[in-house]
């Protein structure tokens, strides 16, 4: 589907904004669309799927953002050839070490196929790029699935993503010390994301990033 593209959004999916004067000439605004057509293309496929019982809003998201994470991201587009097509489109002037280094990078990798799909999203519409991304994305769904990561570490996929990071901070203490019950509040950016209860701090922690999974949604 990538070689289908035509041949400026082909390069825009894979222009890093290093290499243009123009900030909307990179993948960058591809990427923001594409990264919304991945969350629903894997929600939808997800959805009807899993039993409801066993998989409630909270293990949905879980598995989903693992699905989506910024390494099953690379890992695809590795399988894809998208470094080699990141160098290839690098302007002769970037070529060399500092760009061999640039298309490893999993931040830029997750980018640039997400910024893929965005492209084919636009040229070829929803139902065949959801098609093309679950069956390029299968490796990743059925490993999300297979061996969940916890919710601490699906949280942090997330907000890596964005480029930011959760903090944990205990809110309150509550019973004698055989019977203590925590409060823990996830922040992110001196602001409260969700909060979650347990009769450790490990515990509360963890439910306090099921619920931000859970109210970020499609996040």
């Amino acid at each position: 589907m990538l070689e289908a593209l035509p041949p400026d959004l082909a390069r825009q999916s894979v222009t890093h904004s290093s290499w243009t004067d123009k900030r909307a000439d990179s993948y960058e605004r591809l990427a923001f669309l594409g990264d919304s057509v991945l969350g629903l293309a894997v929600t939808t496929h997800l959805y009807p799927r899993l039993e409801p019982d066993a998989y409630g809003a909270g293990r949905l998201t879980k598995v989903r953002a693992q699905a989506v994470s910024g390494r099953s991201c690379r890992d695809v587009a590795e399988r894809l050839g998208i470094p080699e097509r990141l160098m290839n489109a690098a302007p002769p002037e970037f070529t060399g070490p500092a760009t061999e280094q640039l298309a490893r990078t999993e931040r830029v990798l997750a980018s640039v196929i997400e910024a893929v799909i965005g492209a084919c999203y636009l040229e070829f519409g929803y139902e065949q790029v959801s098609e093309a991304v679950v069956e390029a994305f299968q490796p990743e769904i059925e490993r999300a699935l297979a061996h969940p990561a916890d919710f601490k570490s699906a949280l942090q996929e997330q907000l890596a993503r964005r480029g930011t990071v959760v903090v944990y901070e205990v809110a309150s203490e509550e019973g004698p010390p055989h019977e203590r019950t925590f409060e823990v509040a996830a922040m992110v950016d001196g602001h409260e994301l969700a909060r979650g209860s347990g009769r450790s701090k490990k515990d509360a922690e963890q439910a306090a990033a099921e619920s931000a999974l859970e109210s970020m949604g499609g996040a």
